[in-house]
């Protein structure tokens, strides 16, 4: 029989998931209903695909999407290694004494305020790559892909040494037994047994960097282009809503950055399903 105590705590935590899952689909119907107009009459396929030159009436969120892809995709390819080669150092290559502070230290970066990075990005890293490579500002794609890369990868780093901690010790002692290194140890059964994890971290800090705000809106440039290189200046769809946001709010403008965040919303909707597929797959393979 359930304690009572239990059956508080179960009740609870379902009208805790019943609240978020409510506020999730709130929030979604209510950019559906605002940005409903945009689709009724047709604009949506024209904003997704077109330009963005209000002068000539053209709104399209097209330049924002491809920003924003390139600078979140960018961001994490730079954090993957780095991240990786942290949390093998943590979790099985570094002394002990040494992971602890370590790790601490991957805590507490966690705790940073974004806008910080975003300060450090500009007076210290937009200078660095505007001298390096002698072109632009240097606040492009390269610049806020590299401090997105620093923003994630705590959170990679946490998680990929998570992971690590959940390989059986049974397979940890064999390979000991056989007089393996820590090397060979972490690449030949904990990287193999937690690619499901090293998968699943790298996707959910790919949506993370795409839902990031103030990085691309300090560092990116925020210029309403397609970039042709990682020197370029871009803006993404959060930098984009932020700038718009106090535009007429009866004019296509305006209205386009519900579409923004619907296209968002897709996005990270893309890669829970991506998180959900890759752990179903997995659970049935070890099966």
């Amino acid at each position: 029989m359930m304690r009572p105590q239990e059956w508080i705590a179960e009740k609870v935590f379902f009208l805790s998931a019943i609240f978020s899952v409510t506020i999730t689909l709130t929030i979604f119907g209510f950019m559906v209903i605002l940005g409903f107009p945009l689709i009724q009459k047709g604009h949506a396929l024209s904003l997704l695909s077109k330009p963005w030159i209000p002068e000539n009436g053209f709104y399209g969120i097209y330049p924002m999407i491809i920003g924003s892809l390139a600078i979140s995709s960018l961001g994490v390819a730079i954090a993957f290694p780095i991240s990786l080669g942290c949390a093998s150092m943590i979790s099985v290559l570094g002394p002990r004494p040494l992971n602890l502070i370590m790790r601490k230290g991957v805590e507490l970066m966690t705790g940073i305020p974004t806008v910080i990075y975003g300060f450090v990005g500009i007076f210290l890293l937009v200078p660095i790559v505007r001298e390096l490579f002698k072109q632009g500002s240097g606040l492009c794609v390269l610049s806020a892909s590299l401090m997105l890369a620093l923003l994630v990868s705590p959170t990679m780093i946490l998680f990929f040494s998570d992971s690590f901690s959940q390989v059986p010790q049974s397979y940890l002692t064999a390979i000991e037994a056989l007089g393996g290194s820590k090397v060979q140890k972490l690449y030949h059964i904990i990287l193999p047994y937690t690619r499901k994890g090293l998968l699943i971290g790298t996707l959910l800090a790919f949506g993370r960097g795409l839902g990031d705000t103030l990085i691309a809106l300090m560092l990116a440039g925020n210029a309403i282009t397609v970039p042709g290189s990682l020197l370029d200046s871009a803006r993404t769809l959060t930098s984009h809503i932020a700038l718009v946001i106090a535009a007429d709010y009866e004019s296509l403008e305006f209205k386009s950055i519900f579409l923004c965040g619907m296209v968002l919303y897709l996005f990270t909707t893309l890669v829970i399903v991506g998180v959900r597929f890759i752990g179903i797959r997995e659970d049935r393979r070890k099966a």
